[in-house]
């Protein structure tokens, strides 16, 4: 009786097979990537290839359709095939061109391509089963465009099929009717199909992910390239007569390798980098500081509330009449978690200070600007819950104060055409702009609707002050490398890492290195990336010493705030540096001005920003001295961009950017 194998057997014998074949190919390929990479490794870099070669195998998983009838001109079955599957090995030699970091390229492959597969079984008008099976190959040709869209790894291929036929062989077994089953089987017939196509002409796409094998520091470079290929049935008709068609699905991978061209790693100069460490002989632990604390006009709403927000101090009633503005200050100096939450505790009374202002002076009237991105109806909402607070708390009278709203404030901070970091800058423009022409209420010199409101002032314990910061330069750095590192040993022999940086120099708080050692030698080593990937050490010792002085010394100290029309900001403070700020300079003292930004934009860009900034307001101040007959006075220059370590708030919250947007002018007397 014969024996009849099903189909699933068939495909999974095929695959075991096809699956030796690529095991046996993989094999050896890994071991000859292993030799080259013994023989290979060196501490040289080279270019990413541009050209690779090498071998891609895979399995084709066949799909037929159709009618398949007369075979032969000696072989017409009773019955005719429709649908089939099947499972054949792809082996073929591949060429690829792209040039590293492109999306467009080059693949061409050509090779052994087998379409072999059974159709599914047939019952004859004699109820006898009827097989067929084919061993159809060819050779391909495929060119093929490839395309990066991420100009990454992964990639997509397309390109046109040329098959030539190389195998048209068929199988044909008629088994027996199960009914009798002592009657003798036929023996198969194998033959040739006629009317064979010679050449097909169809099409593949593909798609495929690139894993490298070996660094750059070898010159020959192996990829390993899973991918996976559709070839749908339009073209792939194998014969001139009836209606058979092949659809395939191939699935395997690519080992390719091309060989990178050495690059010149010239070392950066020693003398291009001067590296050096100012470190203070005397390193104060804490300076008492009299801070004038500006206070923004400007009180900013949630996203979806036009109710202030619970982050704002709102009082009852009753406790509106012991409300004074000069307690403020005092209760936030003691607050130890830090100047962010100390003086943003200031800024979250500014309905209350407004109240307070206008209870006092009973001739001052405002203006509440809100600006909504929901419309002028929000944004005149959020204004009347302001008034609606002053009214009922303060006993402020309805007709002296004003509302409004409007779609944008006067300056937005989301300009025409954005696209990056847009919640953030929305944020910042839902608020509402106390505006007023009451001198009581503003700051000294100022006028207009974007005038600020009056400042306070506060004595707080600065920790930290900006002049008992370690100051490392390394001047040249920007070009010599691509970031640089920096690294601190103590007498006892215990590291620590600061960095990376990108700037050419940066100052680090006292206490950041020394902790509570009271003073010692320290190495301090400056470690440079270059931009092949290189590293570079320069190594400095320094002596550091942490000390407070018996007597707190007292500062002073007046912060600039900026919208962002930078040269806007500087003329309306204009006047202010020079009749108020200036005058408060003792003789021979030190001003360290330095300017930061919030995280909103490039952090290149906020570098040199907070920089030019501080730059111009020393140059006003230092311009009225001057004018004055004085020259005793020192200048120190600091732009800390973004950087968060630096920043005197958090970023968290709108009006802690707009805090951020600031310099500060710290004023340090000489010590007697």
């Amino acid at each position: 009786m014969k024996t009849n194998i099903s189909f699933k057997s068939k495909l999974y014998i095929t695959r075991l097979s096809d699956k030796v074949l690529l095991n046996k190919f993989l094999l050896l390929t890994l071991l000859y990537i292993g030799a080259q990479t013994t023989l290979q490794a060196q501490e040289v870099y080279y270019t990413k290839p541009s050209w690779f070669f090498g071998v891609a195998g895979a399995t084709n998983y066949s799909f037929y359709r159709g009618s398949t009838n007369q075979l032969n001109s000696n072989l017409t079955p009773p019955v005719t095939f429709h649908n089939g599957e099947g499972a054949g090995l792809y082996l073929a030699p591949l060429v690829e061109f792209y040039k590293p970091d492109t999306r467009l390229g080059f693949m061409f492959q050509a090779g052994y391509d087998s379409r072999k597969g059974s159709f599914d079984q047939k019952i004859t008008p004699c109820n006898c089963p009827a097989d067929l099976s084919t061993g159809l190959s060819y050779i391909t040709v495929e060119p093929s465009i490839r395309f990066a869209p991420f100009k990454s790894n992964f990639y997509v291929y397309a390109g046109p099929r040329l098959a030539f036929n190389i195998d048209k062989s068929f199988k044909y077994t008629l088994g027996t009717n199960p009914a009798y089953p002592d009657q003798e089987p036929s023996e198969a017939v194998r033959g040739d199909f006629d009317h064979i196509s010679k050449t097909l002409i169809s099409m593949q796409i593909g798609a495929g992910y690139d894993i490298p094998l070996s660094s750059q520091n070898h010159k020959t470079q192996f990829i390993l390239s899973p991918f996976i290929n559709f070839q749908p049935y339009v073209g792939q008709h194998p014969r001139t007569t009836e209606t058979w068609n092949i659809t395939a699905l191939r699935v395997g991978m690519a080992l390719k390798f091309g060989q990178g061209t050495a690059i010149e790693t010239p070392q950066a100069p020693e003398s291009k980098v001067q590296f050096s460490v100012n470190a203070p002989k005397n390193i104060p632990g804490e300076r008492s500081v009299r801070e004038v604390f500006p206070l923004r006009n400007y009180v900013f709403f949630d996203l979806e509330s036009n109710k202030i927000p619970s982050r704002y101090k709102l009082l009852k009633k009753e406790e509106a009449k012991d409300f004074n503005e000069d307690q403020i200050g005092i209760t936030a100096s003691t607050n130890s978690s830090g100047r962010s939450a100390r003086q943003m505790a200031v800024y979250y009374n500014v309905i209350n200070i407004l109240g307070n202002r206008m209870v006092k002076n009973p001739g001052a009237n405002v203006t509440l600007v809100g600006s909504s991105e929901k419309g002028t109806e929000d944004g005149a909402a959020m204004s009347e819950s302001i008034k609606t607070y002053l009214v009922s708390v303060f006993g402020i009278s309805a007709s002296r104060i004003t509302t409004k709203g409007q779609l944008k404030p006067a300056i937005p901070s989301e300009q025409p055409g954005a696209t990056k970091e847009l919640v953030l800058l929305r944020e910042g423009d839902r608020r509402v702009s106390i505006e007023s022409n009451s001198p009581e209420l503003l700051m000294e010199f100022q006028a207009g609707p974007d005038a600020p409101l009056k400042p306070l002032e506060l004595v707080t314990v600065q920790e930290a002050p900006i002049d008992s910061y370690i100051t490392i330069d390394a001047q040249g750095a920007q070009k010599a490398y691509s970031s640089w590192s920096l690294e601190t040993t103590d007498p006892d022999g215990k590291v620590k890492t600061f960095g990376p940086y990108t700037q050419e120099k940066i100052s680090i708080p006292g206490k950041s290195i020394m902790g509570t050692r009271s003073e010692g030698d320290y190495k301090v080593k400056l470690i440079g990336t270059n931009k092949n990937g290189t590293t570079q050490e320069k190594v400095t010792t320094t002596h550091m010493v942490l000390w407070t002085p018996a007597k707190t010394e007292e500062g002073l100290r007046y912060s600039i705030l900026f919208e962002f029309n930078k040269s806007k900001a500087i003329a309306m403070y204009e006047k202010y540096l020079t009749d108020v700020v200036t005058p408060k300079i003792p003789k021979n003292a030190l001003v360290i001005i330095h300017g930061h930004t919030d995280i909103i934009g490039e952090e290149s860009y906020n570098l040199n920003l907070s920089l030019e900034r501080a730059n111009e307001v020393k140059g006003i101040i230092e311009k009225t001295l001057i004018n004055s007959g004085r020259k005793d006075v020192k200048f120190e220059v600091h732009g800390f961009g973004e950087d968060e370590n630096m920043s005197a708030f958090e970023n968290k919250l709108p009006e802690e950017r707009f805090y951020n947007r600031t310099v500060i002018i710290d004023i340090i007397p000489s010590v007697k």
